[in-house]
């Protein structure tokens, strides 16, 4: 009997464990801090639109047959960076940095064997945007929100009683 009523107990303790507490999301990430850190960054919120526009641009041209199907999938990477990069997520950060980089290097090797002026400008923009990410007021506000979501959902270990 003893040992049903404990099980019951544990079993409600996880289920309250898993509940976001007030003033924060269900990932246990506060939702104040988040908010607050995202006004301070602007260039985030434009970098995240852009990687958005990037990803609108090659859906449109694998429907209008201009790219391969497989193309998708860097629609898809870009769309996941972008949302993450919304959410301050230090693998978004990683992977927006990466892609604003590599877009860089392949305008600029555009514009060097082309002489094309649109890709020298998406270049210099991208290489903007690289410039901002590495920027250590932008990793730093990264790393506090990692901190927190750390700090704020530490499970407390639950250790049935036995008797």
């Amino acid at each position: 009997m003893r040992n049903q009523a404990n099980i019951k107990e544990i079993s409600t303790n996880e289920a309250r464990m898993d509940e976001p507490q007030p003033g924060e999301k269900a990932d246990g990430a506060l939702l104040k801090h988040s908010s607050r850190d995202l006004l301070s960054l602007p260039g985030l919120a434009a970098i995240s639109l852009y990687l958005l526009a990037l990803a609108g641009v090659v859906i449109l041209g694998v429907a209008g047959r201009h790219y391969p199907p497989l193309f998708l999938i860097f629609a898809a990477a870009l769309i996941a960076a972008s949302a993450g990069l919304l959410l301050l997520l230090r693998w978004a950060w990683a992977m927006a940095l990466g892609a604003v980089f590599l877009l860089a290097v392949y305008d600029l090797w555009i514009f060097s064997r082309l002489h094309e002026l649109p890709a020298l400008v998406q270049g210099l923009l991208n290489l903007v945007f690289f410039l901002y990410l590495v920027r250590i007021e932008v990793r730093a506000k990264l790393r506090q929100t990692v901190q927190l979501k750390l700090k704020s959902s530490s499970p407390q270990a639950v250790k049935p009683h036995l008797d």
